[in-house]
């Protein structure tokens, strides 16, 4: 039986029927719950959430929000296969295993949902580092979940994809 480590942001998904649905999806899975990460992931809530991953031995993670919780989820499904402490994994830029992850998009913007990039943040040192490990092995987009969301954080949204695109373009 699969352990699947569910990983939420603030709970905006109880609001907007995605935690419903979530559950409903997961019947017959056991489900371990982490609630909490926050806009630019902290190094110090991923730590907890790789330690409950651990105690409970999941062996599949689904990060059900935006993007920075797609982000941090990442960072956990690394850090459960690794001895050390993760924010080694972060200052290396890479891990080389995961444990596999799924997304259940709820915010659209930074492309998490299809990339393998993350960006992880310490609060002690005040440092944010880019990260990569493996792709998500699928992803659940709903554009309507989307109409529930405030305007500013739209507008965010909006702002993170031109980023994005400018920054793509540049590079190429």
């Amino acid at each position: 039986e699969k352990r699947v480590l569910v990983t939420f942001g603030g709970g905006s998904v109880k609001k907007n029927g995605v935690y419903e649905q979530v559950r409903e999806a997961l019947k017959g899975f056991e489900v371990i719950e982490f609630w909490g990460i926050e806009s630019n992931p902290k190094i110090e809530t991923l730590r907890e959430a790789i330690q409950l991953g651990r105690e409970n031995q999941v062996d599949f993670l689904l990060a059900v929000g935006g993007g920075s919780v797609i982000d941090g989820t990442k960072l956990i499904a690394a850090g459960l296969l690794y001895d050390g402490d993760a924010w080694d994994l972060v200052l290396r830029g890479k891990a080389r295993e995961s444990l596999p992850l799924a997304t259940v998009l709820t915010l659209p913007a930074t492309g998490s949902e299809m990339n393998d990039g993350a960006v992880i943040s310490c609060k002690e040192t005040a440092e944010k580092y880019p990260f990569h490990s493996k792709h998500p092995v699928f992803s659940i987009l709903d554009p309507s979940v989307t109409f529930t969301l405030p305007v500013y954080q739209v507008a965010c949204g909006i702002a993170d994809t031109y980023c994005l695109l400018y920054t793509s373009d540049a590079a190429d």
